[in-house]
């Protein structure tokens, strides 16, 4: 076994991410996981790669702007590295506008966009008739909102094609193993957890999501649909992701229930031609949630040599990207480029 320059704790889709950045740049690298690649809630179905609203912009949203920007090269490169498609593709997304109001705010959006996203995706209001075929979601107005920004890819495969290209780069990924180098924590939300324990403060927590995956072909080049709060994603092998749930207190992380139907059930209400496609999975896992929802990124403090990439929440997959490059900046070459919004900071305890 080479001697690694970066271990990585955590194969999800931050620690994955970094692994692949670090080995790109020439590092030796080892990934330790007992569950394996996507073994954890990165191992899900949706892949919804969606940005925030174009408004009260803030560091958050430039930094996943930029990130779902890279994304278009990045799984491209890895896909190319590695030889297994993540399913990727910027294909967009269509949200019904309900009325006057979300018109009125709908167009102000698109004002800031074409600003804030510098000609790379657009934000705009467009006539529901100007979609050929059924494959939209039902708008009282009439209108919808496509944006150009939002991206789709599989999770489980994303993090296979991760995994392949981490090894064809000469990167080790094991179940267990001795530490070696500097040390990335990207452990989802039981490393949440146990950072809170440590430092006597909630440093963050787990959500449960769940989502169904159905026997469903949208047609090739489908956006993905947003709609009465529900994520409705086409993927490239003929399946259509429906998600997902956010659940604060559960007793199974693992297990499937009535959340999952009532999502269902919604989703059929908006879109009844699925009604007939066969339910091919359900999942659930839980998803690491940091105290102020953003992803906690750099040094472990008290801890030399030793980092933390945790946080990813509902936006994992699509931060991907950026969080790899900022971490592989400040652990390879030193250089702190991260935000200050993800900076590892111990908020008070009243």
């Amino acid at each position: 076994m080479a001697i690694a320059e970066v271990t990585i704790r955590g194969a999800g889709a931050f620690g994955l991410a970094i692994g692949y950045a670090c080995a790109a740049r020439g590092a030796s690298v080892r990934i330790i996981d007992p569950r394996g690649p996507g073994g954890g809630a990165s191992g899900g179905i949706v892949g919804a790669l969606a940005p925030h609203t174009p408004e009260r912009w803030n560091s958050k949203k430039a930094f996943q702007f930029e990130s779902l920007i890279a994304a278009r090269s990045f799984w491209a490169q890895v896909e190319a590295c590695g030889g297994i498609s993540s399913g990727y593709g910027a294909l967009g997304r269509l949200q019904p506008i309900l009325n006057a109001r979300g018109e009125g705010l709908a167009r102000s959006r698109a004002v800031e966009a074409e600003a804030l996203w510098q000609g790379k995706a657009t934000w705009e209001v467009i006539a529901a008739d100007a979609i050929s075929g059924p494959w939209q979601p039902p708008s009282p107005s009439g209108l919808l909102i496509h944006d150009t920004l939002s991206a789709r890819l599989h999770p489980r495969r994303a993090c296979d094609a991760l995994a392949a290209a981490i090894r064809a780069l000469g990167g080790e990924i094991l179940t267990e193993g001795e530490e070696q180098g500097a040390v990335i924590h990207a452990t989802g939300y039981e490393g949440l957890r146990a950072l809170s324990k440590q430092l006597g403060a909630p440093m963050g927590d787990g959500q449960k999501g769940q989502a169904i995956l159905l026997g469903f072909d949208a047609g090739m080049g489908a956006p993905q649909l947003f709609a009465d709060t529900v994520h409705f994603i086409p993927h490239s092998d003929g399946t259509l992701a429906i998600g997902s749930t956010s659940e604060r207190d559960f007793d199974s992380p693992d297990q499937t229930d009535g959340a999952l139907d009532a999502l269902y059930a919604r989703a059929l209400a908006v879109m009844p031609m699925l009604s007939a496609a066969p339910v091919l999975k359900r999942w659930a896992g839980v998803r690491p949630r940091s105290h102020n929802r953003a992803p906690m990124l750099g040094a472990w403090l008290g801890r030399p040599g030793h980092f933390i990439a945790n946080g990813g929440f509902k936006i994992g997959f699509g931060m991907a990207p950026g969080v790899a490059r900022v971490m592989a900046d400040l652990v390879l070459e030193g250089r702190d480029t991260i935000p200050d919004d993800f900076r590892i900071e111990v908020p008070d305890v009243c």
